[in-house]
């Protein structure tokens, strides 16, 4: 196989590789864009003939969207946590490659896609009773921009054709918040219950569901009030791991003397019933855990929230419901966004004020009030001053 470089335009360039076909002995004849320097063409026209004689080499016009999707899930099994590689693979290979799965990747444009989402939100249900959310096609539409911005950088196709689309508008959940005495009455129902204290740290101390499934009596400091968040239960169907927390990094949250006051309760009863197992209450042991001592996975605390819900005939709450409660009061009584932000772990404290803008209105005018009174007041000693 011969290979050589043509100019198209300045710092763009057509590699022309030339073959012939082992069975008609006709020369075929390939082309390939680049976009760089002339040295930068040579060097990926001779990476091309390696890889084509090596019968490693890839024909971007035959690969498919399905095949490419593969390529892509495996290099992304580095990159994202294992219950997130889950969901990608799931949106990928179960809503959109029945979709797009045969057209191949450089046949790929902004219509077809556009095609896709509206033919899912119609009928793109696995089951065949209707169409998918708009938030779950808003899902598809972020893996699959993704996964073709990285075809982009492995040189496959020259633009991402998904960037060109717009996915379907998403309404945001209405997010459902107790009050104080909402919140009050819940701990208590709750309190003879297993849930008890998974109940009592989502909604005072605003802990997400997989760290309160990690949490460990050596990441709780009662003397001095404080909890560190440094470990995250991720459930997936290969089983129950331990990983770091959402947004990467651990954090201190500052314990209300009340949540001490039953954590330390809590020990104790925990202490007591393991004793009867014949097991000693050491602080390698969970917070949050069964009977016999062992850890409470993610889901099984949903669940038994929902049954409790349910038996006690109280209006149906996500047990996220009660971090989201808690974030509600934290900017409700004052407390500045940058603090809540810290205490719940947000990467940024933009996405605290996006997530509770609801909140803000409220505190907006009672910032106003604040700036109208010392306002008025100065104004009023400089005219008695000066009268």
């Amino acid at each position: 196989m011969r290979g050589h470089i043509r100019e198209r335009s300045s710092g763009h360039w057509a590699i022309v590789l030339d073959a012939r076909d082992p069975i008609t002995g006709k020369r075929k004849r390939r082309w390939h864009s680049f976009a760089g320097t002339k040295r930068q063409a040579q060097i990926e026209c001779a990476r091309l003939i390696s890889e084509i004689t090596g019968g490693t080499h890839i024909d971007p016009s035959r690969l498919t969207i399905g095949a490419f999707f593969d390529q892509w899930l495996e290099h992304m099994k580095a990159q994202l946590t294992a219950r997130s590689h889950e969901r990608y693979s799931e949106l990928a290979r179960k809503n959109l490659v029945p979709l797009i799965g045969s057209v191949p990747l450089t046949k790929l444009r902004p219509a077809t896609i556009s095609q896709t989402y509206a033919r899912a939100l119609e009928s793109g249900r696995r089951d065949g009773n209707g169409g998918l959310s708009p938030r779950t096609v808003h899902y598809m539409h972020t893996i699959l921009r993704q996964a073709l911005q990285q075809a982009v950088e492995w040189q496959l196709l020259a633009r991402n054709p998904a960037a060109a689309v717009k996915p379907p508008k998403v309404e945001r959940n209405e997010t459902k918040v107790l009050d104080a005495d909402s919140t009050a009455e819940l701990i208590e129902m709750a309190r003879e219950t297993s849930l008890f204290v998974p109940v009592l740290l989502a909604v005072l101390c605003g802990i997400r569901r997989g760290e309160i499934a990690a949490l460990r009596w050596r990441s709780l400091d009662l003397e001095r009030g404080q909890l560190s968040v440094v470990a995250s239960t991720e459930q997936t169907k290969d089983g129950v791991r331990e990983k770091s927390p959402k947004s990467g990094r651990g954090r201190t949250v500052a314990l209300p003397s009340l949540v001490v006051d039953e954590l330390r309760q809590h020990r104790l009863k925990q202490a007591e019933s393991l004793l009867r197992l014949g097991v000693r209450l050491s602080d390698d042991h969970h917070v949050a855990m069964r009977a016999d001592g062992k850890p409470l996975q993610p889901r099984s605390i949903t669940h038994a929230f929902e049954i409790f819900l349910r038996k006690r005939g109280l209006p149906k709450l996500r047990l996220h419901d009660l971090r989201h409660s808690h974030a509600t009061h934290l900017l409700a009584s004052g407390v500045h966004p940058k603090v809540a932000q810290e205490r719940l772990g947000h990467s940024s404290v933009a996405i605290t004020i996006d997530l509770y803008s609801h909140v803000l209105p409220g505190l907006q005018a009672e910032a106003a009030d604040r700036v109208d009174l010392a306002m008025r007041a100065a104004i009023n000693r400089r005219f008695k001053t000066n009268g």
